[in-house]
């Protein structure tokens, strides 16, 4: 669970229902790391350092990660479907979305260095984890 408009973690919890490593089988210490955290630029490092110091579970940091980019995603999903109609949509639209939303910034290829998706957006000063 995460609260708005902060997005930081409330609450998180999961469940393996197999797994090949047994330190997946007790997350419950490792996500109780994660309350308090906010969503956002740098938030590999903290999911590494905080799931990594209570957990051998490699998997556990991952899918912290990806639930993490997850929620980025999905409060971004109103800004997209206000792009202009037609295939071909000018990347400026894609850049001032990233310009008024960093947290996008390198969380999907479109959004990656490099992309003219977000040519000329300094990406912010924590990125370096990724």
């Amino acid at each position: 669970r995460v609260s708005l408009p902060d997005l930081e973690i409330a609450s998180a919890t999961a469940k393996f229902l197999r797994t090949s490593e047994k330190s997946c089988l007790c997350t419950t210490e490792a996500l109780a790391k994660m309350v308090g955290v906010r969503i956002g630029a740098g938030m590999l490092k903290i999911i590494k350092g905080l799931i990594g110091e209570a957990s051998d579970c490699k998997q556990l940091a991952f899918m912290v990660e990806e639930c993490c980019h997850g929620v980025i995603l999905s409060m971004t999903k109103d800004e997209l479907s206000a792009a202009p109609p037609g295939s071909e949509v000018p990347a400026e639209f894609y850049r001032e979305m990233v310009k008024q939303n960093i947290r996008l910034y390198n969380r999907c290829a479109a959004f990656a260095p490099g992309s003219s998706m977000v040519e000329g957006i300094e990406p912010p000063q924590d990125q370096g984890d990724h």
